[in-house]
């Protein structure tokens, strides 16, 4: 229902003229309304079932005015019909001599639906691809206004400009092209445009990474807030959290209620941050960029459908405090540069051995350093958080934040940690920037086994210990880690040898 009525113009709302309005009914009218939809028809069905009875249509009628009276809908037409037996279906019907209006079908080919579209051109950017090694072309489709060669855009979020230098509609080059068209776009110079990026001549489109939504939760799990997901906003997914839940809504009155409980199939209005600025739009200007799914990041199963109502920018009414003493300052008074090693891989790799080696080197070399233990952690800062997906994201998320401080306080950070997912590992470098160096400990899996002291992988095996990265939770290599090491091919000594080399050149 959510899904179909986000890409509906007009809505046709069955009541069962023996029931009347229903609880469905009032669901379905409210999930269309949060959709967008403008434009109703209530069809009152089973009208032979009451002799075709006036007085019972308008009851029904002018409940259902009521109801969508707060809806800001532009057209509502109410009629009565009878499926079984073809009344005002697709001709008038003599059973019904006391209704004025056109039967269903003629009435929905003889509405107007239009909108006024906004004229600003719109491209969420779905692919960036190479043509014939000629060119970098940006593939994806208009969702608002015109585009033709020689217009400047302007890229989001990143705001760099340039102009069109050509436009293609499939592999046909042509002059201009429109909303609804899948094109690729060439530019007349090279911008650091990958999915997700938005094209656009519009000026009012958001740049944020927090903002309030109103959602229709999926889930058969309660709603929670502090739960991390996949957020998927327009060509865009990111890793966001559910930051407060405001209110739920009445779906018979339409009051906000406050409450501690979220359940399936329920309204709700939250505040969502996500790990890095993305582009969007309210729904109500823009369905394309204004639209979101929730998505389970354990299941991948889609939790939420919503709108995006407003942008909460932080930078409104908090302001990024700059420093006399930055961390290059404090960098070079220690005769280094900040910057923050993460160890990745399974358990058993060698990453914690390594890295207190690796730290124990750079001490003898006179540099500043401080390992951030997992265990250490979760005895003071995540002590709060247990080993769920969503809370092991959580850990990640924090112990970046605290390595980034501690980089612009100077030092050298050593992390250890499997993370063992790509969209976390993202979420790191985006958190803590160009000081972050991903090290990825490609130990094969038969000789982390073989280490395993404590016999952590054979529990796994035999279903004694579930989520275990490696056995019955996944592990997604690295695709483009800064250094890589198998610590099964190399000694101790020559694996930190290794790691020292690859690195002295960002330390000093």
């Amino acid at each position: 229902m959510v899904v179909g009525a986000s890409f509906a113009n007009i809505s046709i709302i069955l009541v069962d003229s023996t029931k009347g309005i229903t609880t469905q009914t009032r669901r379905h009218i409210r999930i269309c309304s949060l959709m967008g939809i403008r434009h109703f028809v209530v069809a009152i069905n089973k009208m032979d079932l009451i002799d075709y009875d006036q007085v019972r249509f308008n009851e029904i009628k002018e409940e259902f005015l009521k109801l969508t009276n707060e809806l800001n809908l532009k057209s509502i037409e109410a009629i009565p019909v009878s499926a079984t037996e073809g009344d005002n279906i697709t001709k008038k019907s003599i059973n019904t001599h006391w209704f004025s209006g056109k039967a269903l079908l003629p009435y929905l080919e003889s509405i107007d639906i239009r909108e006024d579209k906004p004229n600003k051109f719109i491209l969420p950017v779905q692919r960036v691809c190479h043509i014939s090694n000629k060119f970098r072309g940006y593939q994806g489709q208009i969702e608002t206004g015109t585009i033709s060669i020689g217009d400047e855009i302007t890229a989001l979020p990143s705001k760099e400009k340039a102009k069109v230098k050509r436009v293609f509609v499939t592999d046909k080059i042509t002059d201009c092209a429109s909303m609804g068209q899948p094109v690729t776009i060439q530019l007349d110079k090279e911008l650091d445009i990958s999915r997700g990026n938005v094209l656009t001549t519009l000026n009012e489109v958001q740049v944020s990474d927090l903002f309030s939504s109103t959602i229709i939760w999926m889930d058969d799990a309660p709603l929670k807030k502090g739960k991390n997901y996949l957020i998927k906003v327009g060509t865009n997914t990111v890793s966001g959290t559910v930051l407060s839940i405001s209110n739920k809504i009445d779906i018979n009155t339409g009051q906000y209620i406050k409450s501690e409980k979220f359940i399936k199939n329920e309204i709700v209005e939250c505040t969502i941050s996500l790990s890095e600025n993305i582009v969007f739009d309210s729904f109500n200007n823009n369905k394309a960029l204004g639209g979101l799914i929730l998505i389970d990041r354990v299941t991948n199963t889609t939790s939420a459908c919503g709108v995006i109502n407003n942008t909460l920018d932080k930078e409104i009414n908090i302001f990024h405090h700059e420093t006399e003493i930055t961390k290059e300052i404090r960098g070079n008074q220690k005769g280094q540069k900040p910057v923050t090693l993460w160890f990745t891989g399974l358990s058993g790799s060698g990453k914690s051995t390594l890295a207190n080696e690796i730290e124990k080197r750079l001490v003898k070399l006179g540099l500043h350093t401080m390992l951030l233990d997992g265990d250490n952690l979760r005895f003071g800062l995540n002590k709060d958080l247990g080993f769920e997906r969503n809370d092991r994201t959580e850990n990640i998320r924090r112990v970046a934040e605290v390595a980034k401080l501690m980089n612009d306080a100077g030092l050298i950070i050593l992390a250890s940690f499997i993370s063992p997912y790509e969209c976390d590992r993202k979420m790191i470098r985006n958190i803590i920037g160009k000081e972050y160096i991903e090290i990825y400990v490609s130990t094969p899996l038969s000789e982390c086994e073989r280490r395993d002291a404590k016999g952590l992988y054979n529990k796994a095996r035999i279903g004694d210990l579930k989520n275990f990265t490696g056995i019955s939770s996944p592990y997604e290599p690295p695709k483009n880690p800064d250094i890589e090491i198998d610590t099964s091919k190399y000694s101790l000594e020559d694996s930190t040898e290794y790691v020292i080399k690859q690195i002295m050149k960002n330390l000093r």
